[in-house]
C-alpha cells in the first residue's frame, strides 16, 4: 500500500527521550536515553508494524505517540484529533462489579460514560460474562478480568489506535475470538501501530514497517525488506552469541 499524496497523521524527526537515574548531588547519573534517534510517518488508513528486540524501546514509543509521556529532543507532529494505547483492565477497581469497571475503564480510556453505557450490551455481550457482569471484580478468574479488558477497550474507536504485542487474552477459546477480532480491526481502514518483535505477525497484518534498535530508527519501509533486515540482524547475533560461548 503507498501513501505517497497524503499527509501524515503522525510525523516524528530525530524524537529522542531520556529517563534521569538521579544519583547523588556531586555525583549525578547521567540520563538513559531509551530513545535516541526516532523517525518515520504514519499515515491515515495504514498499518503500520514496529518491530525490535525486548528493550528496544518499542513501548516507551508508543507512551511517546499516546501523548502519556513527552520527548526531550526532535520533532513530533500529530494531526490526529484522539489517539488511543489499547491497554486491557485501566482502571480497574477490585471492590465495584463488572459493570461498573466497564464504565470507568472505558471513561479512562477516552470515551463518554454515556458512549459506554450506550455499548454495555455490547460489552457483556463479547466478553460472554452475562450475570457476572454485576458481581464485583474481586470475585472475577483471572481470564474473566482479561474477557472484560478486551471488551471494554474493543469498544475505543480513536483516530490511531496503539496495540502493543498481545493480540489474543483470556482462556484458549476467547483468545481466539479476541485475536481475530484485533485483526479484523487491523484490517479495515483505521489507522493502526501495531508494536511486536515477531516478524510474521509484522509480514501478516502490516502495510509498512519500522525498525528500531537500541531507540534508533534502523529501517522504514516494506514490509518483507524491513523483517528481513531485522531477522539477519537477530540470526547475526546469536551467532555472535553462540561463537562466544563456545570460546568460553
Amino acid at each position: 500500500m503507498s501513501f505517497p499524496s497524503q499527509e501524515p497523521l503522525l510525523s516524528l524527526e530525530h524524537v529522542g527521550l531520556a529517563f534521569h537515574q538521579g544519583g547523588l548531588a556531586l555525583r549525578p547519573r547521567p540520563p538513559f536515553w531509551v530513545l535516541k534517534d526516532i523517525s518515520f510517518d504514519l499515515y491515515r488508513g495504514e498499518t503500520l508494524g514496529v518491530i525490535g528486540r525486548n528493550a528496544a524501546g518499542k513501548s516507551t514509543l508508543l507512551r511517546v505517540l499516546a501523548g502519556i509521556i513527552r520527548h526531550d529532543r526532535g520533532r513530533f507532529i500529530n494531526r490526529a484529533q484522539s489517539i488511543s494505547l489499547l491497554t486491557l483492565q485501566t482502571g480497574f477497581v477490585p471492590y465495584l462489579t463488572g459493570r461498573q469497571n466497564a464504565v470507568l475503564s472505558g471513561i479512562l480510556l477516552g470515551l463518554r460514560r454515556a458512549e459506554v453505557e450506550a455499548r454495555m450490551e455490547a460489552i457483556i455481550d463479547f466478553s460472554e460474562l452475562g450475570a457476572f457482569i454485576d458481581q464485583p471484580l474481586s470475585a472475577y478468574s483471572s481470564g474473566m478480568r482479561a474477557r472484560l479488558g478486551f471488551a471494554v477497550a474493543y469498544q475505543v474507536q480513536p483516530d490511531i489506535l496503539l496495540i502493543d504485542e498481545t493480540l489474543g487474552v483470556g482462556d484458549a477459546e476467547f483468545k481466539e475470538k479476541s485475536a481475530q477480532a484485533m485483526h479484523e480491526r487491523i484490517r479495515s481502514d483505521k489507522t493502526i501501530v501495531l508494536v511486536s518483535h515477531v516478524p510474521g505477525t509484522i509480514r501478516e497484518l502490516c502495510d509498512r514497517a519500522v525498525w528500531i534498535e537500541e531507540g534508533v530508527t534502523r529501517a522504514v519501509g516494506d514490509v518483507d525488506e524491513v523483517t528481513q533486515a531485522y531477522h539477519e540482524e537477530v540470526s547475526r547475533r546469536q551467532q555472535r552469541h553462540e561463537h562466544a560461548i563456545r570460546a568460553l
